[in-house]
């Protein structure tokens, strides 16, 4: 019996010394600086994004969504490893527990945690705006297209031919009496 009773207090001393810091809790703080440094990027992008729809310089479009496309999944990425750490410590995550358990766990990370949160609702703005201005942008091509198709039909100057398809009773004379 007192072997039994050895090993009991043995696992007693063991948890009373375990460490203060959760493995995961470590990695914690590199991944929150990760998807935080992400972020600040991704809304540089963003910015770029709005500048180039504003200024209507579309033809950089493309390559700037390519490098959107790619950025946004190593947001995600890292977003969900965040996630994932952050669940082996609280089973429940909500904005009020993340931030009490990284209070008492990990100022610093609370700090960078913090900042991550605001970053989001700006990039998310930012995205949501662009969004918009591609909308308007597609609208008035829309309806640009709309109308020079009315005045190439109303128009109609050329047959299937590509002889001219204008006779003198039809109002158009260009300049031919």
């Amino acid at each position: 019996m007192k072997k039994s009773s050895g090993l009991q207090q043995q696992g007693e001393i063991g948890r009373s010394v375990r460490p203060l810091a959760h493995p995961s809790l470590a990695q914690l703080l590199p991944v929150l600086t990760a998807e935080h440094t992400a972020l600040l990027n991704f809304i540089v992008l963003l910015e770029q994004e709005q500048e180039i729809l504003v200024e209507n310089r579309t033809d950089q479009l493309l390559e700037l969504s390519q490098q959107k496309s790619t950025d946004a999944l190593r947001l995600n990425e890292l977003t969900e490893t965040r996630r994932s750490l952050l669940q082996k410590n609280i089973p429940q995550l909500s904005v009020d527990t993340i931030r009490t358990w990284l209070k008492t766990h990990s100022p610093n990370g609370l700090a960078i945690w913090l900042e991550v949160i605001t970053l989001t609702k700006r990039a998310q703005w930012l995205n949501q705006t662009n969004s918009e201005l591609l909308q308007m942008k597609l609208r008035h091509n829309q309806q640009s297209l709309v109308v020079l198709n009315n005045a190439v039909k109303k128009t109609n100057l050329y047959g299937s031919n590509g002889q001219p398809s204008f006779s003198a009773g039809n109002g158009r004379s260009l300049g031919i009496s």
